[in-house]
């Protein structure tokens, strides 16, 4: 009979090919999208943009100029607060001074209609907008000039008949100053756009949403139960976008990508974000993110080296998981997201694949968040104060 350690050696090996396995898939997926037809543009339907705000992020008001330089002729900026004194508040009124011809408002969103404060804030928002199109991104995304006129064109009528009901977006994550924000920074090009491509490819369809952009028809809202009704879950972005695909309509994932500046995290604030991420999924996917494990193709290739006593073999798939892995980063990372900092941020990848499993591991059980200061219990996707 082979000793323990030779059984547990196989079973890395074979999550390390398991790891393979994803890594093509998301190469798949990724040329299933560069694939993707994008509508020729057509008539510009008028659309609301709203932005809920919290506080400051980084580079904020430099995001908030890119979408007052738009390439678009009919569209307004709702921006929404919990409170008049929020930290945002002054940007919005030196945004709203250095651009006098863009329709911008400024809402303080008195009204707590769950334990989501942000989707609190859009249901109020969504009943000022005063078009039948909305745009939802985060506050501190920049977007480029063409930004509403490629995301909107996905609505035009003669886009193959599509009922659109939702056009999300990919996003590159610019990274700060200290390690930590470097290495979030990282993760998203490797670890969280890449399996976005992927879901895409294997399902399908798009049954996710992004909050770097949610583009939404007021109907396709109305239809999946108005956002009342997800005003109490921590992955809200998931949650409207799958309710609009079971209601009928195409959720599409748009070929625009935008940009987010990452905070400078420190380790703990790091670590909680982490966290936050993967609980969100978790408890919108279950099943989904319970597969996540096979996707630590140098972790369960380390172990089967050290399990194995170095066999030829184990290193032979190090290897290849290691090709694969910066394969990846170059066709999503800077081919189609255009991250331009991954490959001088490529040295964090040990650690960042070290850290993984660990986080992964400690989402798996737990039920407590940290979301912009505030603690939650997280518990069947939905937010409960603690």
């Amino acid at each position: 009979m082979y000793p323990l350690l030779y059984w547990i050696s196989i079973f890395c090996g074979a999550m390390a090919l398991g790891a393979l396995a994803f890594q093509a898939l998301c190469l798949m997926g990724a040329w299933d999208f560069r694939g993707q037809k994008t509508p020729p543009g057509g008539a510009r339907l008028p659309v609301s943009i709203l932005k809920p705000l919290k506080g400051a992020d980084p580079e904020m008001y430099e995001g908030f100029r890119s979408h007052c330089v738009q390439d678009y002729s009919d569209y307004e900026i709702i921006f929404g607060v919990n409170e008049a004194g929020d930290a945002a508040v002054p940007f919005v009124e030196k945004l709203k001074a250095e651009f006098p011809h863009v329709p911008i408002k400024l809402m303080v969103c008195n009204e707590v209609l769950g334990a989501n404060r942000k989707v609190s804030n859009l249901a109020q928002m969504l009943k000022q907008a005063k078009y039948d199109h909305v745009v939802i991104n985060d506050s501190d995304i920049r977007v480029p000039r063409d930004y509403l006129r490629r995301v909107m064109a996905w609505f035009a009528p003669e886009v193959d008949g599509q009922k659109v009901g939702m056009v999300t977006c990919l996003y590159r994550a610019i990274a700060g100053r200290t390690w930590w924000s470097k290495m979030e920074s990282l993760g998203v090009t490797m670890d969280f756009m890449p399996p976005v491509l992927a879901a895409r490819y294997l399902e399908g369809r798009v049954y996710f949403g992004l909050g770097s952009t949610m583009a939404v028809s007021k109907s396709a809202v109305e239809a999946m139960g108005g956002l009342e009704s997800i005003a109490d879950y921590l992955a809200d972005d998931y949650e409207l976008a799958t309710r609009i695909a079971d209601a009928g309509y195409t959720v599409v994932l748009g070929d625009v990508v935008v940009e987010t500046y990452v905070a400078d995290y420190n380790f703990k604030q790091f670590f909680d974000h982490q966290v936050r991420w993967g609980r969100a999924v978790r408890s919108s996917r279950p099943g989904g993110y319970a597969g996540v494990a096979v996707t630590f193709g140098l972790f369960w290739s380390l172990l089967a080296i050290v399990t194995s006593g170095g066999a030829g073999w184990s290193w032979v798939v190090l290897g290849v998981n290691l090709v694969a892995r910066l394969g990846v980063t170059q066709v999503v990372g800077i081919g189609i997201v255009q991250h331009k900092q991954a490959w001088s941020l490529i040295w964090m990848m040990p650690l960042r694949d070290l850290l993984a499993p660990v986080i992964w591991l400690l989402s798996l059980g737990g039920g407590t968040v940290v979301w912009r200061g505030e603690t939650f219990r997280l518990r069947g996707g939905k937010l409960f104060p603690r």
